[in-house]
């Protein structure tokens, strides 16, 4: 038995990078998955390389638009049955210095993650608190913590994901529905490699493990947050960061 065996999961922002590493992770542990995103052929090959219509589904989603993020519980409930697990993790970066920074590029950071996570949030825990139970996890940042020069934008969304994980959680504890939240670090993906050698260095020198974290150390984390394990946990922030900015 699987720590998700029989669990019904969407993921957001799954077609890549660490979402569909959650999404692999949750299908390796039992649940069936629904990949939410709008990238439409790299969520098709996310759907193929989880095993397919059987165990997930890729549903085209913008995660501003509530009547769209509806219609993915819809289909993961009509597909697979009852929602028990949803996961906040789409997201993007429009970085540059407050000065430069338009206001369009903070509209649209603050839109895609922290609005974006409320509207998931929302509509997660209306389905799961009329079956009794559910998890609800959203995926925040270090940037939420510490705050980033070139990320005033990101920064304020992420932490606003924060306050809206402990507030949401107060408020949906009474039907047995959890939200927490996870905070990574330096994770090792194509778009972190493509930073600069000397910023890479100087963010390696502020890990006291010494080394920038997996995907697969981000899921396990979502993991034990999205199963029983960690049921008596709600309004959680786990940081996941190497011990960077402690």
């Amino acid at each position: 038995m699987g720590l998700l065996e029989g669990k019904v999961a969407v993921v957001t922002g799954a077609a890549q990078g660490i979402g569909l590493e959650i999404a692999r992770t949750f299908v390796a542990e039992g649940a069936k998955v629904v990949v939410a995103d709008i990238n439409d052929e790299a969520g098709a090959k996310a759907e193929a390389e989880l095993g397919g219509a059987d165990v997930a589904r890729f549903v085209r989603c913008d995660v501003r638009d509530s009547a769209a993020v509806e219609t993915v519980i819809d289909t993961a409930e009509e597909a697979f049955g009852p929602l028990g697990v949803f996961v906040n993790n789409a997201g993007m970066t429009r970085d540059s210095t407050m000065r430069k920074m338009t206001e369009q590029d903070f509209d649209d950071i603050v839109a895609v993650h922290l609005k974006g996570a409320w509207i998931g949030t929302r509509a997660a825990a209306n389905r799961m608190r009329e079956y009794g139970a559910g998890s609800i996890v959203n995926i925040s940042s270090l940037s939420g913590k510490v705050g980033l020069v070139g990320q005033t934008n990101y920064s304020a969304a992420k932490a606003g994901i924060v306050g809206l994980t402990k507030a949401a959680a107060k408020e949906v504890a009474f039907k047995n529905v959890r939200v927490n939240a996870v905070q990574p670090g330096l994770v090792r993906t194509p778009m972190t490699e493509a930073m600069p050698e000397r910023i890479w260095e100087q963010k390696m020198t502020e890990i006291p493990l010494g080394r920038a974290g997996e995907p697969s150390e981000i899921a396990s984390v979502v993991l034990f947050l999205a199963g029983e394990m960690s049921s008596y946990m709600t309004g959680t922030v786990l940081e996941v960061t190497g011990g960077r900015l402690m």
